[in-house]
């Protein structure tokens, strides 16, 4: 099945229960529908570069899921109708890395970033 990460933001006003809560909902609605939700990794609330519905911050969460394509847009398709959920990015790739995205990877644990540029 194709892999894909699925980033999403979700209202400030959202308690981290709750956000995190929406995270498992849609993981069971990629798993009712034949797909299986890989890893999940919940960012916290951070400030958003403009506002989005008047909110200046949000809820991020990060998802890595095998599923069809079919799971995947009935997926979108009830993020975009839930009121709670802002945007969503979805991103087909090749393969998972290994390990925790750079979000929540230790700054010392990413490497200076004036090594990769030489």
């Amino acid at each position: 099945m194709p892999l894909y990460e699925h980033v999403f933001i979700s209202r400030q006003d959202l308690s981290n229960a709750q956000a995190e809560g929406l995270i498992e909902h849609f993981g069971t609605v990629l798993s009712d529908n034949g797909g299986k939700l890989v890893d999940q990794e919940y960012w916290g609330v951070k400030t958003m570069a403009y506002k989005i519905n008047k909110n200046r911050k949000g809820h991020y969460a990060y998802l890595r899921t095998d599923a069809p394509a079919s799971a995947v847009q009935e997926m979108e398709r009830l993020m975009r109708l839930h009121d709670d959920v802002m945007r969503i990015l979805t991103i087909k790739v090749d393969a998972h890395e290994e390990g925790p995205s750079a979000q929540m990877q230790k700054r010392e644990d990413r490497g200076d970033r004036r090594e990769r540029r030489n």
